[in-house]
């Protein structure tokens, strides 16, 4: 196993702390070879958990398709957790690697840019739903100095993670 297959493993057991009722993803960061920051999906500390109704975005599926509406959903993605993490406990971002199990959307590619992310390894691959826009997202993918990179590696719980809850009736 390679040191990418190795973090993704991880990044994939740390998805399972995800409490979004749509995808489950956990990202892994990592700065000279060692973990310095993990991070699911979910609402932030102190509000109720979208299992337990605390998106809206969560609860109406019917209007808010997937990858549609990230600004009035309250959950924090995956890799702003583990951004967010970091900084929390004083762990220093600039030059770390990022495994997500999800490659990462708009919002979180322009958070790991910002904070100078040198690279970003992903299992299962997400487009932005609206064409036009894939250019913009392209561009923006394109300046991490190492790229954004698949990791091809099995995920038993595909299903279970990139699952889309039904709408509500």
């Amino acid at each position: 196993m390679d040191r990418h297959e190795y973090y993704m493993n991880i990044a994939m057991a740390v998805r399972k702390k995800a409490n979004c009722l749509g995808r489950k993803v956990g990202a892994v960061m990592v700065k000279d070879n060692r973990i310095i920051s993990t991070g699911y999906n979910g609402t932030p500390e102190g509000v109720d958990n979208c299992t337990d109704g605390g998106c809206v975005r969560c609860r109406d599926r019917a209007t808010y398709k997937a990858s549609v509406g990230y600004d009035v959903c309250i959950c924090v993605h995956a890799e702003q957790n583990a951004l967010i993490s970091a900084a929390r406990f004083g762990n220093a971002i600039e030059d770390t690697v990022v495994y997500s199990t999800l490659r990462p959307c708009f919002d979180c590619t322009k958070a790991m840019l910002q904070a100078k992310v040198r690279a970003v390894y992903y299992l299962h691959d997400w487009q932005h739903p609206i064409g036009e826009l894939q250019e913009q997202y392209a561009l923006l993918q394109s300046k991490f100095p190492e790229g954004v990179n698949a990791v091809a590696i099995d995920d038993p719980e595909a299903d279970w993670a990139n699952a889309v809850a039904p709408a509500a009736t």
